[in-house]
């Protein structure tokens, strides 16, 4: 199972962190992947300027909530 971690900390919640969440659990459903993503959150990773942090399988990036239906495509549905 694929494992997404999104910053929920102050700073990555500034710059859209609660979009980027939501639409990623909206497009995993769309998708009918609930059953092989699991999508969590968390509080600082430690890389604040980046804007909002997230993890999938342990690997670091930083997306916008403009980036994430693109950034889904490809690093997600890309990778199953």
């Amino acid at each position: 199972m694929m494992k997404i971690t999104v910053c929920i900390g102050s700073s990555c919640h500034i710059k859209g962190a609660r979009q980027v969440a939501e639409r990623l659990k909206n497009l995993i459903s769309e998708n009918y992947l609930d059953d092989r993503i699991e999508l969590s959150g968390t509080f600082c990773m430690g890389k604040c300027q980046q804007g909002v942090c997230l993890t999938v399988d342990g690997k670091f990036y930083s997306v916008s909530p403009e980036q994430v239906t693109d950034f889904f495509e490809i690093e997600i549905k890309g990778r199953l």
